[in-house]
């Protein structure tokens, strides 16, 4: 791509990086660099101890540093793999499958989980061929899923028209 340099710290221009003197500006003008983490420590007791202060302050410290892992550095597969399973979770709460009881849950919403069955059945096709082996796991995941969507309506599809089905030609 021409025309195209990447910035890959959000307080770096592409041609000049900030140094640790520059202030931390907001694209107002702003200064943009009090941290609610300065808050909290502000807000620990003195009273409490060195040791139990110190450890805070570094939990402190740890919860400001960015996440050693950049969203360019994930391979997509694994990208894809967890919006399955995420989509996977969601319809299993939906239909009531975390329930201590599925049968007589506390929860669950059939119009929430056909969209997300819908919407993981085409994620799943769409990218089958990039999922290599994993693929089976993912459709046997959705079947199920399918199975008992079916087995919880009142009115159940007829079959290939379920959520995420395909109709049998």
């Amino acid at each position: 791509m021409t025309g195209y340099t990447p910035v890959t710290n959000h307080h770096e221009s592409p041609t000049e990086p900030a140094t640790a003197n520059e202030p931390n500006t907001a694209p107002g003008g702003g200064d943009n660099s009090h941290d609610i983490g300065d808050d909290i420590a502000a807000d620990i007791p003195t009273d409490i101890g060195d040791d139990i202060a110190a450890d805070i302050a570094t939990d402190i410290a740890t919860a400001r540093q960015p996440d050693m892992r950049e969203l360019v550095d994930i391979p997509a597969v694994e990208v894809i793999s967890r919006a399955v399973v995420m989509l996977m979770s969601a319809a299993a709460e939906q239909l009531g499958l975390a329930s201590d009881d599925p049968d007589a849950p506390a929860h669950r919403d059939l119009d929430q989980a056909r969209t997300l069955i819908t919407a993981l059945a085409g994620l799943v096709n769409a990218a089958a061929p990039e999922l290599g082996p994993h693929a089976g796991a993912f459709r046997d995941g959705l079947g199920a899923l399918q199975a008992a969507f079916r087995e919880y309506s009142v009115h159940p599809d007829e079959p290939g028209h379920g959520p995420g089905e395909r109709a049998r030609r």
